[in-house]
């Protein structure tokens, strides 16, 4: 029987809560940051009668809930995005917590997964990878390796450089083939990021199955439409795939592909 009261769940309850604000934040900085907006002012506002939000009302999830999906003044109907993000960064949070305990990997987790989950929402919204978000997670990113659990200090900052490179290169020589931008500076700068909490290795996993995600999901849409492919969420579900299983798919590579024995 579960035992509802136990420290486990009361700690996962609590970062369910938190993860709940941390996405009500996230709902601001990816539609603010894009448009080089302070998230600080004007405070939280209807976007379309332009009418301060209650504090009651602004409560993640609930308040949508309560208000029916509409603005208590105008009675415009409200985005389902601002809720579905509160509570998708609240399970994240909570099943984080879960899953490491009260523990410093735990806060890596889901700081990485709470910036990857942003930098999907903006790059499909306006093919934009904002600095806070990708410069941002890079300073974060180096500053956790110095805490115990992770990769350490040396590998995140060798993570970083080859995250940076590898995708530095790629555009070079992509535009230098084909005339013209083959990768946005934001990838770049995002790789730099997922190095800085991956290392390198998770690095070359990330770009793979980024670049396969895109091509088998996005690769059919973009040749009927020639839209530009937002990379940016491709590599940013393959770095969530490698933070969770990682470990797994290169070992499973190394054995059963290249018959050599797992890394240690």
């Amino acid at each position: 029987m579960i035992d509802v009261f136990s420290d486990a769940w009361i700690v996962s309850a609590l970062a369910g809560l938190v993860g709940l604000m941390i996405g009500s934040f996230l709902n601001v900085c990816t539609l603010r940051w894009p448009e080089d907006e302070s998230v600080v002012f004007p405070g939280s506002h209807c976007p379309k009668c332009g009418e301060p939000i209650r504090w009651y009302d602004n409560v993640p999830v609930l308040g949508y809930v309560l208000l029916r999906g509409r603005c208590r003044a105008c009675r415009e109907p409200i985005s389902p995005q601002y809720p579905l993000v509160e509570l998708a960064t609240g399970l994240v949070w909570a099943g984080m917590f879960s899953y490491a305990g009260l523990s410093f990997e735990a806060l890596r987790g889901t700081l990485l997964l709470t910036i990857l989950f942003g930098i999907a929402l903006t790059d499909a919204r306006f093919y934009i990878i904002p600095d806070q978000f990708s410069l941002g997670g890079l300073v974060l990113g180096l500053g956790l390796a110095f805490l115990p659990g992770g990769i350490d200090a040396l590998d995140a900052l060798i993570g970083a450089i080859v995250g940076f490179g590898l995708l530095g290169s790629v555009a070079v020589v992509g535009k230098w083939m084909l005339k013209k931008d083959a990768m946005g500076l934001g990838d770049i700068k995002m790789m730099a990021m997922v190095g800085a909490f991956l290392g390198w290795a998770g690095v070359l996993l990330t770009v793979f199955l980024g670049a396969l995600l895109g091509a088998v999901i996005f690769g059919p849409i973009s040749y009927k439409t020639k839209k530009l492919v937002p990379f940016g969420i491709f590599l940013a579900a393959a770095a969530a795939i490698t933070y969770g299983f990682g470990s797994e798919i290169i070992d499973w590579y190394l054995t059963n592909i290249l018959h050599l024995p797992p890394a240690a």
